[in-house]
């Protein structure tokens, strides 16, 4: 057994360098030290389980034929070690003593011994989990002061950058680091306690502290993370007067408080959640003022109407008639319209002034007469707060959004509700984000970060969506991206494929655009992206193909179809990993339901049935209870939906991982009847489709017997295609013949397909010809080698009689690949001319090959012989 140890009261640097080595040596076990240093220990506590480490008293009872020592040069034995124990030496400092026996040394002056060993990952271009790169660089941070201390080398720094590619986590590194406060920083401490005030703008905690200072320190930032851990605010501004200057330090935890921003107005600088400025030649008061103002300059809302509104909003005009305003809001299904004229905002018309004038008889009448006037607008960046106001006072329950005069969007009351029910939730944005970084492959998230910047630089913006955002919460890996522009898909296709150098797909009619990628192989890269603009749709009648127009992202996912598959994910930039859930998908999630968003769903598209009955089962989930309720009622409509439509559907279901079920629940919605009457499913097909299940497991579907002419059988391997084929061959395989030539006129089957299906009925009414233990096998060859190898696969499966699908088989395995040595050439040589009677020869020695009759090559010569010489005599006496 080999170990991996290191000294007592182990820091990170110490610890750090013993998952290295366990990297660097996969067959030696890294063991803790009985002492760890608290944080150490508490990292251990919080992340141990991922890591590789096990303590002393975990050891298996066996002997230490190697121990592997790191960050020393002796450590304490462990059970197992003794005289005969091989010691590696790796360590950072000088070489001190003599050397001991049966032990080698590498000794390297880095500022962290951790260094060393990531010098050597990186060489051998070992892979890291980012937990793993996060804790090698605590140790080089430790031991380094942050990349501060004299003893820093340029390698130490190299190993840090090359971490940070790895992914490692630099908050984590922080929230280790923390040094405790001498006696000076201490007292420092204690003023700005004292002195500690607290202000509250837009619902945001602030704390403002003072503090003197006898003298300049350094280190005054640890202070403000020491306040921070106290008092948890959502922004911290401290500032220390020293003669005649004063110290800005700025901690921000709140998105809606940047703190560089604030520290710019002071001449200094940062980031939103870290900052500082030096102030010269100001007094406190006259500071404290400027802060004041800044801080209501640049406190932003925590909600803002930007994140909660509807972009690209349908808009009246003054002068339309109320009658058309009316049929427009049926249309789209709103309950009021911004009024805007010459690009500027009028006012509001809500349903409740249309339903009254049309009451009274006044459809020709203008939207003007009965619109709501009045200062009733917000920009993006107004608070919530903002939006009630303007509802209260104009009694409308739809507030335009305009920015620089145009008409933006609209926020309505619908969008207050789901804020206030969600509200309590914590951001789920760092949650989603690494979520993110966990599941996509890194050239593929930054090829997505490229989309974004693209479409943020156009006035776009870019949301996933769909099935991916909700196997994503489900921890079901998948690369399908369904990806949304706000704004104008094609163009931005355009445009990114510049930078890509790839080639553009679009369909101007649905506003959607293919990126098609050159040079992807070996990246982690789809061969294309898929772009769509947001968009709504409009059914004229049920079952009709959907008009489509532009609209709004909350729009776009209203038009999709269960509200599993309704929620989106921002990749904006000031908005990456924002989840949006209008229309409570996450929560059928956590309930495990399938719920359509409205009443109408199913009459306007009644294929989501099909698609109800195939996630249900792929998920486990369970069809909602007003759901079930409608598909019942719209059953009949799918008499009218065009073959190809259904097809495809049955298509996806017959290619979901367990087909059976969901036939079985198609059944039981009363679906599979609108297909075809005939369609039963039952415990027949149940036990023959787990045939095919086994099959696909197995990936085979039949070989010869001999291993030669398995290479060159077309059922050496079940791919998705016959796995399709015969899961459909065995739903149709009872059918009578007007049946089965209704089910494939009604859903236009390919021509491959239908001569499969047609096959097999044929298949079906022989199928007592092979019902028999002792048939010949040139009988068998007979009856079946018309017939192409997927039906007669079908076919052996189907079947029930034991005599006759042993008999398929052998034909299958053995007696189709059975050829004559001799050919035409033979025969030709024997003075016979070309003609029907070279099939008829060649067919006799087939048959005789096949029942053993003629064994070798020889003993067919012969047989042909006597063939030749017998047609010759018939031929003489002619």
């Amino acid at each position: 057994m080999k170990v991996i140890l290191t000294h007592e009261s182990t820091d990170f640097d110490a610890l750090a360098a013993q998952l290295a080595a366990s990297k660097l040596y996969p067959e030696a076990i890294p063991v803790l030290s009985r002492r760890l240093n608290r944080e150490v220990r508490a990292f251990v506590s919080s992340y141990g389980d991922q890591l590789p480490f096990v303590s002393p008293d975990e050891l298996p009872r066996r002997r230490v034929t190697e121990a592997i020592i790191v960050d020393a040069q002796s450590v304490s034995s462990i059970k197992g070690m003794g005289d005969r124990t091989a010691l590696t030496i790796i360590d950072h400092h000088p070489m001190h003593g003599e050397p001991k026996p049966r032990a080698s040394y590498t000794i390297d002056q880095v500022g962290a011994i951790t260094s060393l060993l990531v010098e050597k990952l990186r060489e051998l271009c070992v892979s890291l989990t980012p937990l793993e790169a996060t804790l090698l660089l605590l140790g080089i941070h430790e031991d380094t002061g942050s990349l501060s201390y004299p003893t820093t080398t340029a390698r130490d720094v190299r190993c840090v950058a090359w971490l940070m590619e790895q992914e490692a986590n630099l908050d984590v590194v922080c929230a280790f680091l923390r040094h405790p406060l001498d006696g000076r920083y201490q007292e420092v401490y204690g003023q700005l306690v004292e002195r500690a005030e607290w202000r509250y703008l837009q619902e945001q905690a602030i704390l403002i502290a003072v503090a003197d200072l006898d003298e300049y320190l350094d280190e005054l930032s640890t202070l403000a993370h020491k306040l921070d851990d106290v008092f948890d605010p959502d922004a911290s501004f401290l500032l220390f007067v020293f003669k005649d200057q004063i110290q800005l330090i700025a901690r921000g935890s709140s998105r809606a408080i940047d703190v560089g921003e604030i520290a710019r107005a002071f001449g200094g600088g940062g980031h939103s959640s870290a900052a500082a400025a030096l102030i010269q030649g100001a007094d406190l008061k006259q500071v404290r003022e400027r802060l004041d103002a800044a801080l209501q300059e640049h406190v932003k809302p925590p909600v803002t109407v930007r994140e909660i509104m509807s972009f690209g909003v349908h808009t009246l005009h003054p002068d339309m008639p109320l009658s058309k305003a009316e049929t427009l809001m049926r249309r789209y299904g709103h309950e009021g319209f911004p009024v805007v004229e010459d690009g500027q905002l009028r006012g509001v018309l809500t349903r409740r002034e249309i339903d009254r004038a049309l009451h009274h008889g006044l459809g020709e009448a203008t939207v003007r007469l009965y619109m709501h006037t009045g200062d009733m607008a917000v920009s993006p960046s107004d608070s919530v707060a903002m939006v009630q106001q303007v509802m209260t006072d104009h009694g409308v329950g739809q507030v335009p959004v305009v920015e620089n005069g145009h008409v933006l969007g609209i926020v309505t009351r619908t969008d207050l509700i789901k804020l206030w029910s969600g509200h309590a939730r914590p951001s789920r944005r760092q949650e989603i984000q690494q979520l993110l970084k966990d599941t996509l492959p890194a050239p593929l998230l930054e090829l997505l970060v490229q989309a974004r910047d693209t479409a943020n630089k156009m006035g776009h913006s870019l949301y996933v969506v769909g099935g991916f955002v909700r196997d994503l919460l489900l921890g079901l890996a998948t690369l399908d991206l369904d990806l949304v522009v706000e704004g104008d898909a094609i163009a931005l296709a355009k445009e990114l494929s510049k930078h890509l150098r790839g080639r553009v797909r679009s369909h101007d009619r649905f506003g959607v655009a293919k990126v098609i990628l050159g040079g992807t192989a070996g990246t982690n890269l789809p061969p294309w992206l898929d772009f769509v603009t947001a968009r709504t749709e409009f059914y004229q009648h049920p079952t009709a193909l959907p008009e489509i127009e532009r609209s709004s992202i909350k729009q776009d996912l209203y038009r999709r179809d269960f509200t599993i598959n309704t929620m989106a994910i921002c990749l904006d930039r000031d908005r990456y990993g924002a989840l949006l859930d209008f229309y409570g998908g996450e929560r059928d999630l956590r309930e495990k339901l399938i719920r359509v968003l409205h009443n109408l769903s199913f009459v306007e598209d009644p294929t989501r049935i099909l698609r109800a009955a195939r996630l249900e089962q792929r998920l486990g989930f369970s069809i909602e209870t007003r759901t079930a309720e409608l598909i019942d009622n719209a059953l009949d409509l799918l008499d009218r939906v065009t073959g190809q439509r259904l097809r495809h559907e049955l298509d996806l279901i017959l290619d979901e991982q367990a087909p059976g079920e969901i036939v079985k629940r198609l059944a039981e919605l009363g679906v599979l009847r609108h297909l075809e009457p005939g369609l039963t499913y039952d415990q027949w097909l149940v036990a023959k489709f787990q045939q095919v299940e086994l099959m696909a497991e197995q990936e085979k579907v039949i070989v010869p017997d001999d291993a030669e002419m398995a290479k060159v059988s077309p059922f050496s391997a079940c791919s998705a295609e016959d796995r399709r084929g015969l899961l459909l061959a065995l739903l149709t395989y009872r059918l009578t013949r007007p049946q089965l030539e209704r089910f494939l006129d009604r859903l236009r089957f390919s021509r491959g397909v239908a001569k499969l299906l047609r096959e097999l009925r044929e298949l079906r009414a022989r199928a007592w010809r092979l019902d028999k233990p002792d048939l010949k096998p040139s009988r068998i060859y007979r009856l079946l080698h018309y017939y192409s190898p997927q039906a007669l696969m079908a076919f052996s499966i189907a079947l029930d009689s034991p005599a006759a699908r042993d008999n398929v088989l052998l034909y299958l395995r053995k007696l189709r690949w059975v050829r004559p040595h001799i050919k035409g050439g033979f025969l030709k040589q024997q003075g016979i001319p070309p003609g029907p009677i070279y099939g008829k020869i060649l067919e006799q020695l087939l048959y005789a090959r096949l029942d053993g009759k003629v064994r070798t090559a020889s003993e067919e010569a012969a047989m042909a012989e006597k063939l030749v010489a017998a047609w010759k005599k018939r031929n003489s006496k002619k």
